[in-house]
C-alpha cells in the first residue's frame, strides 16, 4: 500500500511541478520541449501522464491557466449572481455538482468534541496527490491533501474531535475518494457533515452552489451570502475549511485573476481548476 501512495504520488508531483511551470509562463505559450525539460522526464512520458490525467495536452491545459481565462470566469459569475438578485433570490442556487447534501453539527456536538462518536479516517490516492479523509456515520466530516500519511497530517482532525474514538480504515478511504471522483454521469449522493460558526457555514453553503469549471471573487461570494461588505471575513471562513475539494474553496480567486492563497498549495489549487475546466469542456463535447 505504501509504494502505491508513493508511485501515485510521484506522478502528481509531476503534474504539480509541470503546472507550476505552466502557472509561472502562462503568457508565454511554452513549448512541450521546455515543460518536460523543467519536469526532468522525456516529451512522450509527459505528454501521457499529462493527457491522461487531465484528459487534454499540456499545451491545451495551460489555457485554463492565463488571467484572461479567469477574469472571463469571474464576469460570467457575476452575471449569473445579479441575475438571481434581480429575481430575488440569495444565490443561482444550482444542483451541486457531487449533488452533496449537508448537515451541520448541533452547537450542543460541537461543544462536545464528538465524545462518545467514533470517526473513521484513512489514506487513499486522489488525482491531486494523496488524500486523507474521515467520516462518521452521518457523512464525511474532514478531507485534506498531503504527501504521505504522518501523524502531522492527522493531527487536525483529532484536535477538532477530541472527544472522539477514532478507526483507521483505509479500505474504506480508498471507496470514498472513488465515489468522490468517479466520471460526471456517474457521481452517487455524498453526505458531509459541517462543524463551524454560523457565518461559516453560510460561506461554505454557498460554496456548495459554484458549479464545476467556474470561479468566482472573494467579494462576489461575500455578496452572495448577504455580507457585500464581508470580503476579508469571508476569505477567513474559505482558509478555515477542513473539508477539502467537496467544499470547493479552490474555485474562489481575486478580483484581479490571481489565484490566491491556498491551504493544500497553489499548485495544487491551480491543477484542480484547470482539470475541471476540462472535465467541463469534455462534458460539453
Amino acid at each position: 500500500m505504501a509504494n502505491n501512495f508513493a508511485e501515485g504520488t510521484t506522478n502528481y508531483l509531476r503534474i504539480e511541478r509541470a503546472i507550476h511551470f505552466l502557472c509561472e509562463h502562462a503568457e508565454e505559450q511554452p513549448s512541450l520541449p521546455d515543460l518536460a525539460a523543467y519536469v526532468g522526464i522525456s516529451e512522450h512520458h509527459l505528454q501521457k501522464i499529462f493527457s491522461r490525467w487531465a484528459g487534454v495536452s499540456p499545451k491545451r491545459f495551460v489555457q485554463f491557466l492565463t488571467k484572461q481565462r479567469a477574469k472571463q470566469s469571474l464576469a460570467q459569475s457575476r452575471s449569473v449572481l445579479d441575475t438571481a438578485h434581480e429575481l430575488g433570490l440569495s444565490g443561482p442556487s444550482r444542483l451541486h455538482d457531487l449533488l452533496i447534501s449537508s448537515e451541520a453539527m448541533t452547537p450542543g456536538e460541537i461543544k462536545s468534541l464528538g465524545a462518545g462518536l467514533l470517526i473513521s479516517h484513512g489514506y487513499a490516492l486522489s488525482p491531486f496527490g494523496l488524500a486523507y479523509i474521515a467520516w462518521t456515520s452521518r457523512g464525511i466530516c474532514h478531507m485534506a491533501f498531503c504527501q504521505c500519511p504522518e501523524p502531522d497530517v492527522e493531527r487536525a482532525l483529532g484536535e477538532c474531535w477530541s472527544g472522539a474514538s477514532f478507526l483507521r480504515d483505509d479500505s474504506g478511504a480508498a471507496k470514498y475518494i472513488d465515489q468522490i471522483f468517479q466520471p460526471k454521469g456517474k457521481k452517487q449522493p455524498l453526505q458531509i457533515v459541517l462543524k463551524g460558526t454560523n457565518f461559516q457555514l453560510k460561506v461554505w453553503e454557498a460554496l456548495l452552489n459554484i458549479g464545476e469549471g467556474e470561479l468566482i471573487s472573494y467579494s462576489q461570494l461575500a455578496t452572495m451570502i448577504g455580507s457585500p461588505k464581508a470580503s476579508r471575513a469571508v476569505g477567513t471562513a474559505v482558509a478555515s475549511n477542513n473539508i477539502g475539494f467537496l467544499i470547493p474553496c479552490h474555485r474562489v480567486i481575486r478580483e484581479s485573476g490571481d489565484l490566491g492563497n491556498y491551504r493544500w498549495g497553489i499548485e495544487r489549487k491551480a491543477a484542480i481548476q484547470g482539470w475541471e475546466a476540462a472535465q467541463s469542456l469534455a462534458e460539453r463535447s
